[in-house]
């Protein structure tokens, strides 16, 4: 599975970094991804859904630690080339945080 395009939104916030959409082997499409400034840098949020006890749960997301490292580095990459920022730097890939906890306090905070 390739990455075939990769379309990046800006935002002016101190935390949310750019909208981005991904497009798969030109055939498939996921939107409401997020770039977020962390305390160890940038991440990738994947797009996620709230619950009704008031948690979140990613809808789409890598299955394996490769393919999320794969598309962390690409979405990063654009960002970064369009927004000429030499200073931004990726933070390592998260170890499994499939369960939708990183992204939760990361959409909290972008909804805030």
């Amino acid at each position: 599975m390739e990455i075939t395009d990769v379309k990046v939104i800006p935002v002016d916030d101190e935390k949310l970094k750019a909208f981005v959409s991904i497009v798969f082997d030109q055939c498939f499409v996921v939107t409401d991804i997020k770039i977020i400034n962390g305390p160890k840098g940038l991440f990738v949020s994947m797009p996620s859904k709230k619950r009704k006890d008031g948690t979140f749960k990613d809808i789409a997301h890598p299955l394996n630690n490769q393919m999320r490292q794969y598309l962390e580095e690409k979405v990063l990459g654009v960002y970064k080339q369009q927004v000429g920022s030499p200073a931004a730097s990726a933070a390592p890939p998260s170890s499994g945080a499939e369960d939708g906890s990183s992204p939760s306090a990361a959409k909290d905070a972008s909804q805030g």
